[in-house]
C-alpha cells in the first residue's frame, strides 16, 4: 500500500512515472497486493458463493463508487467509469476476481491452472490491443469494447497472481519448506533484477513473459523476505507500523487521492534536474509518506462515526 501511494505521486504530482525506481516497484507492487488478496480471500472461499458476493459488494463495490462520485461528481463520474474507474479500479477489479475464483473453484483441480493461465493471458493480450481495437472499432464493435472497458477485463491479467496467493495459503507448508532452502532466495532475486534490468520492448511473449515471470519472482522475493526478517523489522520498531498500515489497506486506498500534492507538478522538472534515482527515490518516499499519515488522519475521524465507517469503509461495528 505504501508503493502505491509512493507511485500516485510520481504519476499524479510529479509527472514522473518511471522516478526514483518505480520502474523496478511496478513490477512487484500489484503483484504482491493481488497475491496477498488471494492469500486472505482462500479461507473465505468456503462460504457460499451468495454470502460471499453480497459481503464483498458491500467492501469493494460501495465504497469505490462513492469515492468516485466525491472525487469525480457528474457528469465527469460518468467518464470516469471505464477500465481505470478514475483511479479507483483495484477494488471493482479485485471484487471480480473474488467472483472469478469462486466460480473456477467448482472446477476439477486439474482443470483450474489452465483456465486461470487462459484467463491472465488473454486479457494482457486484449489490454495489448485494446486501445488500437478501439480507435477503429463503430457500432457493434465499439459498444462491446465500451462493456469491455466498464469489466475492466484488460486488468484481468493480474489475477493469476490472485490465483497464486489462493495457492500459496492451501499449500503453505510446502512452500515454506521449499523457499527455505539456502540457494533459493538468492535465485529468486537474481532472476528478478535480471528482469527488471530488462526495458521495454514492442515484442508480446517478450513484454509478457517480463510482466508475468517479473511479477512472480517478485512478489515471492518480497514475501519471503518479510518472512525470513520479520525479527529484523520487530527490532526496528517497524513491525507494528506496517501492520497497522495493512488493517487500513482499504482506508488509504480510497482516501488518499483527496491528499496528493498535485500542487508540485509544476515544480517536478528541478527534481528531474538532479538525474539520480537515489535522491528522486527519498524524495518521492517521504511525500509519499506524507500522504499516508494524512490519510491515516483522517479515516480515523471517519471510523470514529459508525455510519460513516460501514459504508465507507465496510466496517463492523460491535453492538
Amino acid at each position: 500500500m505504501i508503493l502505491v501511494v509512493y507511485a500516485h505521486v510520481c504519476y499524479f504530482c510529479l509527472d514522473g512515472p518511471l522516478m526514483g525506481f518505480n520502474r523496478v516497484f511496478y513490477l512487484f507492487r500489484l503483484p504482491c497486493f493481488f497475491m496477498i488478496s488471494g492469500w486472505l480471500f482462500e479461507p473465505v472461499a468456503k462460504r457460499s458463493f451468495r454470502e460471499v458476493i453480497r459481503h464483498k459488494a458491500m467492501v469493494q463495490l460501495l465504497p469505490t463508487f462513492i469515492f468516485l462520485l466525491l472525487l469525480a461528481p457528474p457528469p465527469e463520474f460518468f467518464h470516469q467509469l471505464g477500465t481505470l474507474k478514475g483511479g479507483y479500479w483495484f477494488t471493482f477489479v479485485l471484487f471480480e476476481f473474488f467472483g472469478i475464483y469462486l466460480l473456477i473453484a467448482r472446477l476439477g483441480s486439474e482443470w483450474r491452472p489452465w483456465v486461470v493461465l487462459v484467463i491472465a493471458l488473454s486479457a494482457f493480450c486484449c489490454a495489448r490491443y485494446y486501445n488500437i481495437l478501439h480507435t477503429f472499432s463503430s457500432g457493434v464493435q465499439s459498444v462491446i469494447l465500451n462493456i469491455l472497458g466498464f469489466m475492466s477485463v484488460t486488468l484481468w491479467r493480474f489475477f493469476l497472481f490472485f490465483y497464486i496467493g489462493t495457492w500459496v495459503r492451501r499449500h503453505f507448508d510446502t512452500f515454506v519448506r521449499w523457499t527455505n532452502r539456502p540457494w533459493v532466495l538468492p535465485a529468486i532475486a537474481i532472476a528478478f533484477f535480471l528482469i527488471a534490468m530488462t526495458s521495454h520492448r514492442d515484442n508480446l511473449p517478450f513484454e509478457m513473459f517480463r510482466f508475468f515471470v517479473g511479477g512472480i519472482t517478485g512478489m515471492w522475493f518480497v514475501f519471503t523476505c518479510f518472512r525470513l526478517f520479520f525479527s529484523w523489522l520487530e527490532r526496528l520498531h517497524l513491525s507494528r507500523p506496517l501492520q497497522y498500515v495493512g488493517t487500513r489497506t482499504l482506508d488509504i486506498y480510497l482516501l488518499h487521492y483527496f491528499f496528493l500534492p498535485r500542487f508540485l507538478q509544476p515544480y517536478a522538472d528541478r527534481l528531474k534536474a538532479f538525474d539520480n534515482q537515489f535522491v528522486e527515490f527519498w524524495v518521492i518516499l517521504a511525500l509519499a509518506l506524507i500522504v499516508l499519515g494524512l490519510t491515516l488522519l483522517a479515516s480515523y475521524f471517519i471510523r470514529l462515526s459508525p455510519f460513516l465507517g460501514h459504508y465507507l469503509f465496510g466496517v463492523k461495528y460491535d453492538r
